[in-house]
């Protein structure tokens, strides 16, 4: 078998300055909208929609996003988590958010938008607005890459990642602190197991001066460290323990290292960018089109078409969000995804031209 030599992949959430931490998620989230900001503006100049109605648009899309995609999340995914835990709910934050809820928050949003703000048809604004949507999501996705979540099953292929952020942060976060820097050096030798070839790391530890002594250390590292890479599995975490045996180095620092294995991941974050990049050329590529702008729902029901039916697709090689989709033919994202195609394939062949 052909194995190409994966990527580590250890970017953290964000820029540090010290008084705050800048988040690439949130400037990749907010530089998505801007952009569709800018693109829906040469829209309303090209069909003498008052510009000032822009802003107001704008306002309807990010907080329909932004409140979808979290309400979407508590009641698809997690109700039995959120419906003990209220107020996290509010924590947008922590993270939660699913692409479901915000398109049929925005679909409300635009029929509101539509009546309140516009004299047409609520279909009109949808067919422009899914334009910057795509464009949106594909930002998205690459803020997902930044934040090391939503990727790929285990997988030997020329694009696998080891993602190691998340393992950094459930151990720092198992140790209370103790441990101030985890660095992932990947080793030139390999494990193959199963058919799948996996990367070998020395994982290297840097202990806070809480941690006075060897003994002190090893006790940390049996006690915490250990056992949650031991226990791990390729649905738990992106790294599994295979040296027991730890290696002290004190001269400056108390440091340490073990031996541990990497799990290989297709990044379907990257898939997926590509993917709804493409889907916004697509749709600008067709709005174009004088017969194709006309038929009111068209790029609509295309848009439903080609996203949700890609998300079908790409759901296949992804890791599933949550424990109860194990073992599930069709997991929670493909089974909302499938009645959101039928809604598009019904405005796409519904659509009709506008009698000028």
């Amino acid at each position: 078998m052909d194995f190409l030599l994966s990527i580590t992949w250890d970017m953290g959430r964000g820029i540090d300055l010290g008084f705050f931490t800048l988040r690439t998620y949130s400037l990749l989230f907010a530089g998505g909208f801007v952009l569709g900001y800018f693109i829906m503006k040469r829209i309303f100049n090209r069909e003498g929609i008052p510009i000032e109605k822009l802003d107001t648009l704008l306002t309807y899309v990010v907080i329909a996003t932004v409140v979808g995609a979290r309400l979407g999340h508590v009641f698809f995914y997690q109700w039995d988590y959120y419906s003990n835990n209220l107020l996290e709910i509010l924590m947008v934050w922590k993270g939660g958010l699913a692409s479901h809820g915000a398109a049929v928050a925005i679909i409300i949003a635009m029929l509101i938008y539509a009546k309140k703000e516009l004299s047409k048809s609520p279909l009109w604004i949808l067919d422009r607005v899914v334009i910057t949507v795509a464009i949106a999501a594909c930002f998205i996705r690459l803020g997902n890459l930044a934040n090391s979540e939503i990727y790929g099953d285990v997988s030997n292929s020329a694009w696998e990642m080891v993602f190691t952020n998340p393992v950094r942060e459930r151990i720092q976060a198992t140790t209370e602190g103790l441990i101030s820097d985890i660095e992932f050096n990947e080793k030139e030798e390999y494990q193959i197991e199963d058919d799948l070839t996996y990367p070998l790391y020395d994982v290297q530890f840097t202990f806070t001066e809480k941690i006075p002594s060897r003994e002190a250390a090893t006790k940390l590292i049996n006690d915490h460290v250990k056992p949650l890479l031991d226990r791990s599995s390729k649905e738990d975490l992106n790294m599994k323990i295979i040296g027991v045996e730890i290696a002290w180095d004190e001269s400056e620092r108390m440091q340490g290292s073990i031996e541990a294995r990497g799990y290989p991941r297709s990044p379907t974050q990257i898939y997926e960018a590509i993917g709804y990049l493409i889907i916004f050329f697509i749709l600008a590529r067709l709005y174009l089109v004088a017969d194709v702008r006309q038929r009111q729902g068209m790029l609509f029901g295309l848009f439903l078409i080609l996203v949700f039916g890609f998300r079908i697709a790409i759901e296949f090689m992804k890791e599933n969000q949550v424990s109860s989709e194990q073992g599930d033919g069709f997991n929670i994202g493909q089974s909302l995804s499938v009645p959101l195609v039928l809604v598009g394939l019904y405005f796409t062949f519904a659509s009709k031209k506008l009698k000028k």
